[in-house]
C-alpha cells in the first residue's frame, strides 16, 4: 500500500478523524494539497484501445480510445493525454479532425465539445482538452484520425493520461493503448 497516494491518504485521514473524535466525515469533492495541486479522488480507467484498420500504411483510420470517468472522481476530465510510447515509425494525427463522444465505439452517445487539440512533436504527444470538462459518472471516447497508419507493422504503444481542472492539476497514468499493425515491411520503391 503506497500511503503518499492521494487516495489512500484521504480514507487513512477519514478513518482516524472517525475513529478518534466521532466526527462524521463529509465526502471529498477532491483531493487538492497545499501547493494548489489537484488530484482525483478516484482516477479515470482506460477500458479500451481500437482502430478501425490495422493494415500498414492504411488511410482513413481512426484510433479510438475509451475512458470512464468514475462517479466518485472527486473531479471532472479535462484533459487526456495520449503519447505515442513505441513503434518503429512516427505516427502523425489530423488534429483539427478529432472527436469525443460519450459511450464506446460501438455504442455512441452524444457527442462531447472539445476545446483545444494541441501535438508536441517531441515527446509525439497528442493533447486532447473537454471545453466544458467531462463530468464524473461518465464513459467517453476519444477518436484520433492518424494520417494514415504507420509504414511499418509491429506493436505500437500509446500512453494515457488523465488530468482535473486545474493550473497545477495532477495527470494520472491510465495504462497503454495497444495498436497491433500488419503487413509486409518492405520498402516503398521510388520510381525516377
Amino acid at each position: 500500500m503506497n500511503l503518499l497516494n492521494p487516495s489512500v491518504l484521504l480514507s487513512t485521514t477519514l478513518i482516524l478523524m472517525t475513529g478518534i473524535s466521532g466526527i462524521t466525515p463529509r465526502v471529498a469533492q477532491a483531493v487538492q494539497l497545499r501547493d494548489g495541486t489537484v488530484y482525483f479522488v478516484q482516477p479515470p480507467d482506460l477500458v479500451a484501445a481500437t482502430t478501425t484498420f490495422k493494415g500498414v500504411s492504411a488511410w482513413g483510420a481512426t484510433y479510438y480510445f475509451t475512458v470512464n470517468v468514475p462517479a466518485n472522481a472527486g473531479e471532472p476530465l479535462q484533459r487526456v493525454t495520449i503519447t505515442q510510447r513505441d513503434g518503429s515509425d512516427n505516427i502523425r494525427f489530423r488534429l483539427d479532425d478529432s472527436r469525443a463522444f460519450e459511450g464506446t465505439r460501438d455504442h455512441r452517445g452524444t457527442q462531447l465539445t472539445l476545446g483545444e487539440v494541441t501535438r508536441d512533436r517531441e515527446t509525439r504527444t497528442v493533447n486532447v482538452t473537454f471545453d466544458p470538462p467531462v463530468a464524473p459518472g461518465r464513459t467517453i471516447t476519444i477518436g484520433l484520425r492518424p494520417v494514415r497508419n504507420p509504414l511499418f507493422s509491429g506493436v505500437y504503444l500509446f500512453g494515457v493520461t488523465a488530468f482535473p481542472p486545474g493550473e497545477k492539476a495532477h495527470g494520472q497514468f491510465l495504462g497503454f493503448g495497444r495498436f497491433h499493425f500488419y503487413g509486409n515491411n518492405r520498402p516503398f520503391l521510388l520510381w525516377r
